[in-house]
């Protein structure tokens, strides 16, 4: 009764008002391509409506058990509800030395509130701004990831397409769905309102980068968004400043488009690094899909970037100046505070803590589990492509040795050839050994290793977590890194494999190089067979074939421009969601090298700086590392591909199949995991208090129920 009491003190119509406001505001009006086409997108419309509408009901409903079982703040509640509600009242001078965050989110709080006629600030009204936020934070997800599709690799800037994906509405579903945020969406904290704060700035981020120069009007909105999420929580400093801030200068120096040259041959390794230097100081940078990226490409990646920003300095910091405003902004509030954590500063003090940095791969693994059941197939796939590779060397050097003896394959005979240089022998064992990927033989040992002695000289266990056993982390670390003996060093295991697992979705289709037979099969549009525009490293095979020109920024894709016949059917008509195996589809691309390098960066200087594990300090390196991560279709895997064809003409799994074939069946499975751990949590949550016992059976903190929680 409690529950039905909360719920319709709290679902009120101006509630109901905001929902239906916000959803209008951001969901863009679709115009009119053709004379008789539609003038809205009646599917998109519904099902954005129907599905944000069903969590802004369960969100509710949630809020309201958690009100008729805790009516009281709970936990760190009990620092943020007074100083809330003191702000509420207009006591702006009071705060408690206690909390360590800065106080956006009771300023928000406030005047949302005083907007909803509910100037009290109660409990209930507190916990119900998540409930908003939970769902402005799905709707731009949800356009996030469609900025994201729309921007493709090579740098062209088209408008965005007026159709939206089902990828992209499933994604930013799922993404509001994620465990740990909706459960904290019933109740005070910071983390849903911080976390929609970041991608409100992401999503100026992304329509910024669309554009050849941005106005000053929009580096001023950078700036304010920029610091509006400073105002929720201090290590938003690395995703506006460095995750953004890079991307800005990377598209900068994307936008440069210097004139294709000619790739001479080398003698030796100084002409080769002349060369390549000179190519990277005029914008050649080398950037490739990660699909196709090796690690020795994202080192070339990141030294190219490096060269090109410093040789074009002006037109980086034309991009980036916001961003460096805000860092000068944050040192300025750092320097006048004595320290990044406000209030209390004994329990968290920055320290080096890279231990965060295994942790954060099966936490990963954990929650999005079904996106990496596809990562099976591409172990098929390599072994598949070994055995291709290894028996298919025979009839590789039989073709060889016929085109050789056929003068009408090589080279015209009546050109004069040109002798090659003396290769130096330095310059001949490099290109063995980074060109044919030798080094990974290396490089495999090397990272077990260092996980080894990060294990056993960096493991650093907060006294938060051994004192309290109301959080999970509290029994994941006793029965895990605390146990006694070697098991800490046997989880180095699933760390390695759940690192490799993440890495493996976020790229995509198409890993695995020359020992995979599938990159034919991949939909999207570059793979290692079909190199980018910004390959251009000295160790790639592909940057020896001719490459596609970099286009300027403002044309537009030919199947987005408006008016085309063919794709107009598929494009528009009234239900026009683009599902996968549509030719405007771009929800298969994978991101760039460069965009996983600074989410790599940004990710560890946020969690290597805090000494406490908690899984709210993974939810913007999962909600960044989730969006970035591209559909999959079944029918891309070549090995399996001949039983999918024959199970098509069954009658039950064959319409699965073809429903796999549009749509990525793995969101579905994460729908389903995501609900059931919501429901499992929020179920102990409720339903299984307990009352904090020494070890004489004394109950303590005056008798309060405890509950367990992430």
């Amino acid at each position: 009764m409690k529950a039905i009491e909360a719920y319709v003190d709290g679902l009120n119509l101006l509630s109901i008002i905001v929902l239906y406001t916000l959803l209008w505001l951001i969901t863009p009006r679709l115009p009119n391509p053709t004379p008789s086409g539609p003038k809205t997108n009646k599917l998109y419309d519904g099902l954005m409506r129907v599905s944000y509408s069903i969590i802004f009901i369960v969100g509710w409903a949630w809020c309201s058990n958690v009100m008729s079982h805790v009516e009281e703040p709970y936990l760190d509640e009990v620092f943020h509800i007074p100083q809330a509600q003191k702000f509420c009242q207009g006591r702006w001078t009071e705060w408690d030395d206690k909390i360590t965050t800065p106080p956006g989110l009771y300023v928000l709080s406030k005047y949302y509130l005083a907007m909803m006629l509910r100037p009290e600030c109660s409990v209930l009204d507190l916990r119900g701004v998540n409930i908003i936020a939970i769902i402005g934070l799905g709707i731009l997800a949800t356009h996030c990831r469609h900025l994201i599709e729309t921007r493709r690799n090579d740098a062209k800037s088209p408008a965005p397409p007026v159709v939206l994906s089902f990828y992209s509405i499933h994604t930013g579903w799922n993404i509001a769905l994620f465990p740990v945020l909706f459960f904290f969406s019933g109740l005070y904290y910071t983390d849903v309102v911080s976390t929609l704060s970041v991608l409100v700035a992401y999503y100026h981020h992304l329509r910024r980068v669309r554009e050849e120069r941005s106005s000053f009007l929009s580096d001023l909105v950078t700036i304010i968004l920029g610091v509006v999420t400073l105002t929720m929580r201090q290590t938003n400093v690395f995703w506006v400043v460095v995750y953004m801030g890079g991307l800005e200068a990377v598209s900068a120096v994307k936008s440069l488009r210097p004139a294709p040259a000619k790739k001479p041959e080398f003698g030796t390794l100084l002409d080769c690094a002349k060369y390549y230097g000179w190519r990277y100081s005029l914008g050649d940078i080398h950037d490739p899909p990660l699909n196709t990226a090796w690690p020795d490409d994202l080192v070339v990646s990141a030294l190219s970037i490096g060269v090109a920003a410093i040789f074009n300095p002006f037109r980086v910091l034309k991009k980036v100046w916001p961003h460096i405003t805000i860092m000068g902004l944050f040192a300025g509030f750092v320097a006048w505070n004595g320290g990044v954590v406000l209030g209390d500063k004994s329990n968290h003090v920055a320290t080096i803590h890279l231990a965060q940095m295994l942790y954060i791969w099966p936490m990963f693994a954990f929650f999005s589990f079904p996106l990496l059941l596809p990562s099976v197939i591409s172990v098929l796939r390599f072994a598949h492509g070994l055995f291709t590779s290894v028996f298919g060397t025979v009839a590789t050097k039989e073709t060889s040795k016929e085109s050789t003896q056929n003068p009408k394959t090589g080279t015209d005979m009546g050109e004069p050839t040109k002798k090659p240089p003396q290769v130096s022998a330095a310059y001949a064992l490099l290109q063995t050994i980074v060109g044919n990927k030798l080094y990974q033989l290396a490089l495999t040992p090397f990272l077990i290793a260092l996980t080894l002695l990060v294990v056993k000289f960096n493991t650093i266990i907060h006294p938060f977590t051994l004192a309290d056993n109301r959080h999970y982390m509290f029994y994941v670390f006793r029965y895990t890194i605390r146990r006694p003996g070697l098991f800490r060093y046997y989880l180095i295991v699933p760390y390695t494999v759940a690192r490799w697992l993440c890495w493996d979705v976020l790229s995509g289709c198409g890993q695995g190089g020359f020992l995979s037979d599938h990159t034919q099969d991949c939909s999207g549009q570059y793979t290692y067979l079909r190199p980018g525009p910004f390959d251009n490293s000295p160790f790639s095979a592909a940057s020896s074939q001719p490459r596609p020109e970099k286009p300027p920024s403002t044309d537009a894709l030919e199947s987005e421009v408006v008016g085309e016949k063919e794709g107009e059917d598929a494009k528009y008509h009234p239900y026009a969601l683009i599902k996968l195996d549509e030719p405007t589809s771009n929800s298969t691309e994978p991101t760039s090298s460069s965009t996983a390098i600074l989410l790599l960066l940004a990710t560890t200087l946020s969690l290597v700086t805090a000494p406490l594990v908690e899984p709210r300090y993974f939810i913007l390196p999962w909600v960044f590392w989730r969006l970035l991560i591209p559909a999959w279709k079944v029918h891309e895997h070549a090995v399996t591909h001949p039983v999918l064809t024959k199970l098509e003409d069954l009658p039950i799994i064959g319409a699965l199949v073809r429903f796999s074939k549009k749509f990525d069946v793995r969101l579905v499975l994460e729908t389903l995991w995501f609900i059931l751990v919501n429901l499992v949590t929020m179920y102990i949550f409720i339903a299984k208090p307990y009352k904090w016992r020494d070890e004489n059976g004394r109950i303590l903190d005056g008798g309060r129920m405890q509950r367990f929680m992430w």
